[in-house]
Parts: C-alpha cells; structure tokens; sequence
C-alpha cells in the first residue's frame, strides 16, 4: 500500500512539474477548458434561478377542492380527515361559504349578490402540494373528484406544466451542448497528451530499457490529464461566478418590477464540486485515450 502511494505521489509530483514546466501552454489549455465548460455549467445554473424566480413571482401552484351547496359541517370534516391522511399534502384551509361570499363582497360585486336570497357559493378547501410534479397534482385531483360530497376540483397548475415543459427543454439543450462540448474537450486533453509523449519519446524509451513497466510509464500522464481537467474546471468555477456577480444587479430589478424578492444564486458545494470534477474526469479520459493510441505503438 506505501509502495502504491508513493508511485501515485511521484506521478502527481511529475505531473505538476510539467504543467509548471509549461506555463503559458498550462494557462492557455484551462482557460479553453474553463470557458468551454462554463457554458453548460451556467446554463444549467441559469435554469435553476429561472425556476425559482418563476415560483416566487407566480406563487405556489394550489387545488381548490369545492363541495356541493348540500354538504353540511359533518362533510366538510370527513373531507378534513382524508386531506389530513394524504402523505403529498403540504398545507390546506378551510374557506366557509360565508367567508367566500364576503371576499366576493369586497371585489366590488355587493350589489349584484345582495339580490340573492341565499349564498350560492359552497365550502371549498384550499390545498397545497409538497411537490410542483404536473403529474402528482393530476393524480390527487382525480381522486379528491371521487370523495363524496365534492362537486369540483380546481387545479392551479397550468403555469407548472408550461414551466416544466420549457425547463425539460432548456436541460435538454444543456446537457446536449455539455455533451458536445465534452467531446471538444476530450479531443484537446488527447492531443495535449499526444505532444507530450511525443516530446519525451526519448525518454521513455530509455525508462523502458531500464525495466519500467507500462502503468510506471502511464501514470504521471493520466495525473497530467486529470489536473489540467481540474484546472480547467476551477476556472469554469470562477467564470460562472463572475456571471453571476455581473447579472445579480439586473435580475434583481427585474423581480422586483414583478413585485417579487430574489436574489440570483451561484452553485453551491455540490454544483461546484461536480463541475470540478467531470472537468478532472474529462482529462483523464482524453489522457486515457491518447496513451492507449501512442504508447501502445512507441
């Protein structure tokens, strides 16, 4: 095991003396890298804000559940009872008919409903999901439309199904330009490698005369693949922090004209950890790739 971490500590101390060796070329590679990246990783992150902003401007998605003008207080509290029973629910209230007929009062309709002999509206409860899934809300809405004693049931979420549809899309689009992008980037960590095996022909020649075996010789190459992935997520990291610093202002004014407080987010530990390392992972794969073609045939 010592024997493993000392191979795996000489290969990185190797690794590392190239990038340095090589400042300028080290630089130039991250920032390719970096840049390439942070466009999937910002608009991965743009997507996420987006999604948030539209919860805070458009409110939470609700069902309103009415009861027929039959139903009495013994009704109303067995309908209490199965909300209170369903795992999915959040939060609901209860909105007597009365309390109804007065909001209406308010809106400026009074004399239209004062020549009413009864209040026609009926009690309704007012629920609130755990989950904003279009799938979940049309699940519950069909089985609160057969308990006894409820006439309607009014689903609030056409705004989430059109949101979700456009942020599928918008992920999609992502994931297919970080897959793109990827490749690109696959194919700049192979011919990076290309060269420096190339450069060093000679030198790995004499390492084999001496008896070095092929993972010896591979090792300080995939390290170098690796951390120049690395260094390239860092500076993706950064770029889209940047964004994020240069858009806070205008998108604030913008929630704000919508009456809404936001505040617009850069990734967080996992995101940034995650970028990071599929960075690291790309470069390996192309040092991967590169090694296998040439020194295979060395």
């Amino acid at each position: 095991m010592s024997n493993w971490l000392y191979l795996h500590r000489r290969a990185i101390a190797q690794a590392l003396g190239r990038l340095a060796g090589q400042p300028l070329g080290t630089l130039l590679s991250a920032l390719v890298m970096g840049i390439a990246l942070s466009l999937p990783a910002g608009g991965y992150l743009l997507l996420d804000n987006i999604a948030s902003l539209a919860r805070g401007v458009s409110g939470t998605p609700e069902i309103s559940v009415f009861l027929d003008t039959g139903a009495g207080a013994a009704d109303a509290s067995a309908i209490e009872k199965r909300l209170k029973a369903e795992p999915q629910l959040a939060s609901f209230r209860f909105v007597p008919r009365d309390e109804a007929l007065g909001q209406l009062e308010r809106t400026g309709l009074g004399d239209v409903l004062g020549g009413l002999s009864a209040n026609p509206l009926p009690d309704a409860f007012v629920v609130s999901l755990r989950t904003e899934d279009p799938a979940v809300f049309e699940a519950l809405s069909a089985q609160m439309k057969a308990w006894p004693r409820v006439a309607h049931v009014q689903l609030d979420s056409g705004w989430v199904k059109r949101l979700h549809a456009l942020l599928g899309l918008g992920r999609s689009a992502v994931l297919m330009l970080a897959g793109l992008l990827g490749f690109a980037l696959v194919i700049v960590t192979f011919n990076t490698i290309r060269l420096q095996i190339l450069t060093q022909r000679t030198e790995i020649q004499v390492s084999r005369l001496l008896g070095a075996t092929d993972p010896f010789i591979r090792r300080p190459f995939y390290w170098f693949g690796g951390l120049q992935g690395m260094l390239g997520g860092l500076v993706a990291l950064g770029a889209v922090w940047l964004g994020v610093m240069a858009l806070a202002a205008p998108v604030a004014t913008l929630a704000e004209s919508y009456g809404a407080v936001f505040a617009l987010s850069g990734p967080r530990w996992p995101e940034s950890t995650a970028i990071v390392l599929f960075a690291a992972f790309l470069g390996w794969v192309g040092a991967e790739l590169s090694v296998r073609r040439h020194l295979a045939t060395d």
